[in-house]
């Protein structure tokens, strides 16, 4: 399944697509809630390695507004428990991500984005 946590990772590869390739946009999503373990040391560290405002984007693109657009310096138990329902429990069954760039349609089937290129779109 996509999460958005995987989500915020990736980014447009086609061939001549290197700038604004990030973050991909999503369309036609349908989404399911799955429960999971709330691990705040987790959330802790992976916290610098996110793209905050991607983030909180695709979060609102998916229906969620808990995160604020911007990255707060402080983190509460109740932030971090949001952070966690937004990076580990939504997770993406159907739908796209388009690249703002190019345009480039990854379909999303059954949980998995098909992130493969055609001969003639790799650099």
């Amino acid at each position: 399944m996509v999460r958005l946590i995987t989500h915020n990772l990736l980014a447009c590869h086609v061939k001549g697509c290197t700038s604004n390739n990030f973050p991909l946009s999503l369309k036609d999503i349908q989404i399911e809630l799955r429960e999971a373990e709330f691990n705040p040391e987790f959330i802790t560290n992976i916290l610098p390695r996110l793209e905050w405002r991607a983030l909180a984007d695709a979060a609102r693109q998916v229906g969620d507004t808990s995160l604020p657009l911007e990255q707060p310096e402080m983190m509460d138990d109740g932030l971090l428990r949001n952070l966690h329902h937004v990076l580990l429990e939504i997770h993406i069954v159907e739908g796209a991500m388009i690249c703002p760039n190019c345009q480039h349609i990854y379909p999303i089937l059954n949980g998995i984005p098909n992130m493969l290129l055609a001969e003639h779109e790799i650099g």
